[in-house]
């Protein structure tokens, strides 16, 4: 008989290895442990136990990836099949977890995600509600949008836009970034497309358009000549300001505007922006004067320097000239308001304030002088805003312009005299330029000696009576014939080119020679002559009236001119009579 034991009870124990297969349940790995701790390493089954297992766990690697490629096609599909989430603007908040918001033209209450931020939740922002309309996520403030220019900020907060003529008015709310902000009528606001909420207040494209950083470093020093236009301007504009008690005891009425007006290329622009500077100065160092009429403005802490060039004003478009106008002083204005004295220096203003006409046909100065002199009699004296003039021809300005209350006082800037060209030329020829060792020779050795002996010899040569000098011949009325010399057209502008002419002669000679940088006499003396031939340009018939009175002189007086062409005396060229 086999003494194999066989268990003769069911209450028999069973191995620990079946205890562990039942909690397991039916996973196939954890069988095959099983097995494979029944066998010994050297019974042959475990072997294939082995393969049996392997060949399992690759087949449950490929289950669970093609279940997580399942998952996510379910996914994709998911999204793709969904309802589309719409995009609409928070109009306010009325309570917590609540929300009106606006989409697509119709108002709703919705509820908001509890994450959703409470700092995102911005008046105007938009936001992304779903198929339930509540709003599930913000997307900060649109982009886009229409551009209206402010016509009033109201009382309570909200903001009035006036459209085009025929259209209704807008009265907008504010978003949440413009609650604490001022704003002001003119101010540029882009507002959401649905035109409920204003969004964002845009930079003035105008704002610095003409507005140098600050006022002019000019001093007058640097003006070489004009002494008598110099002190005129001095004393109208420093004068109420640095002796503010005695103007206050005369009930002087301080001037808001002046003109200067001359031949062109004698430092009109120079003595402008000189005044810009000195006033700044004065304004600011000075004790404040006695109230007047609109005080409460910023104390004066510094000068904004509005140069305006007339043409720059004119524009083809119905209307924009005169808000060119219009914006101009604006930011004036609000310049003064932030505590810089502002100054308008409008250049070649006979463009944009010629004398209007009655005519038919349109006439852009029929509409904008008038602009220009109800601006001006909306400021009350310089210390709000000054006005400059430049002009080479002040008989074309419109006289409503010029008349005393808009434009006070009248400088003339003449034509420099042999004086005052000597003061130019000296201001150009500085002492610092490298001079030739013959030159130093010839005139004393000392660089600022020889300096000032050599532009005396420059201006000894341009107002010398001598035929080479010789202009134009003008015949008067009374039948005299007059000629005009180089001295007798000489301008700033003029000695200003001809020393920038010897100067690029020197280094042109200097580059190609290669010897030290040095300027000679006869580098001068060659620029005269080049820079007054270049100038001989005699203008036709119809035009000579006009050019006359550019060069200061009077035409009525005139019935004809010749030129003298370079060299030869004989070769006078006549030109028709003017009358």
């Amino acid at each position: 008989m086999s003494d194999r034991r066989i268990p003769d009870s069911p209450q028999e124990p069973k191995p620990k290895s079946e205890e562990t297969a039942g909690k397991t349940g039916s996973d196939p790995l954890e069988l095959i442990e099983q097995c494979l701790a029944l066998f010994s390493e050297t019974d042959p089954r475990q072997k294939l136990l082995y393969k049996l297992r392997h060949a399992v766990m690759l087949s449950q690697a490929a289950n669970q990836q093609r279940e997580a490629e399942f998952k996510k096609v379910s996914d994709v599909v998911a999204k793709l099949t969904a309802p589309a989430n719409r995009i609409g603007i928070l109009l306010d908040i009325p309570g917590d977890g609540l929300a009106r918001i606006v989409v697509g033209g119709a108002e709703y209450y919705a509820n908001v995600d509890p994450r959703v931020a409470a700092g995102d939740l911005k008046i105007g922002t938009q936001i992304l509600v779903n198929e339930a309309y509540a709003v599930i996520k913000t997307l900060g403030y649109d982009q886009n949008g229409p551009v209206l220019k402010l016509t009033e900020a109201m009382a309570d907060g909200r903001l009035r836009f006036e459209q085009e003529m025929g259209r209704q008015s807008l009265i907008l709310r504010r978003s949440t970034d413009l609650l604490a902000m001022e704003l002001k009528p003119g101010d540029e606001l882009r507002i959401d497309s649905n035109h409920r909420i204003a969004l964002e207040k845009l930079a003035d494209r105008n704002a610095t358009k003409h507005v140098l950083d600050e006022a002019p470093k000019v001093t007058w020093e640097q003006i070489g000549g004009q002494s008598e236009a110099i002190a005129a301007i001095r004393k109208a504009i420093e004068y109420p300001l640095l002796h503010a008690a005695t103007f206050q005891q005369f009930k002087f009425s301080q001037p808001k505007g002046f003109l200067l007006y001359g031949p062109p290329g004698c430092g009109k622009t120079l003595i402008g922006q000189a005044a810009a500077a000195s006033l700044s100065k004065v304004v600011s160092e000075s004790e404040p004067g006695p109230p007047q009429k609109g005080e409460g403005r910023a104390p004066i802490t510094g000068g904004a320097f509005l140069h305006v060039k007339g043409p720059e004003i004119l524009n083809m478009w119905l209307g924009e000239s005169e808000r060119m106008v219009r914006d101009l002083f604006a930011q004036a204005k609000a310049r003064r308001q932030d505590g810089a004295l502002p100054f308008i220096f409008i250049d070649e203003a006979e463009s944009i304030l010629g004398t209007r006409r009655a005519m038919r046909s349109f006439n852009i100065s029929n509409t904008l002088v008038p602009m220009f002199c109800s601006e001006m009699d909306g400021i009350e004296s310089l210390r709000d805003v000054v006005i400059i003039l430049a002009s080479n021809r002040p008989d074309l300005i419109d006289p409503a312009v010029l008349r005393p209350g808009r434009i006070d006082r009248k400088i003339k800037v003449a034509r420099p005299n042999r004086e005052a060209s000597m003061e130019i030329l000296k201001v150009y020829l500085s002492d610092d330029l490298p001079l030739d060792p013959s030159v130093l020779a010839e005139y004393g050795g000392e660089q600022g000696k020889a300096m000032a002996s050599l532009a005396q010899v420059v201006i000894d040569r341009i107002f010398r009576k001598a035929d080479e000098n010789r202009l134009l011949s003008v015949r008067l009325r009374s039948g005299q014939q007059k000629v005009l010399y180089r001295g007798d057209l000489v301008s700033g502008a003029i000695l200003a080119s001809i020393v920038q002419r010897a100067k690029e002669k020197a280094i042109d000679r200097t580059i190609q020679s290669g010897r030290p940088a040095a300027l000679l006499e006869q580098d001068l003396f060659d620029a005269v002559t080049a820079e007054f031939r270049e100038g001989e340009v005699l203008p036709p018939d119809d035009a000579a009236e006009e050019w006359l009175k550019l060069l200061d002189h009077h035409p009525e007086q005139v019935i004809g001119i010749s030129s003298f062409r370079r060299g030869r005396q004989t070769e006078e060229r006549l030109v028709n009579q003017i009358i």
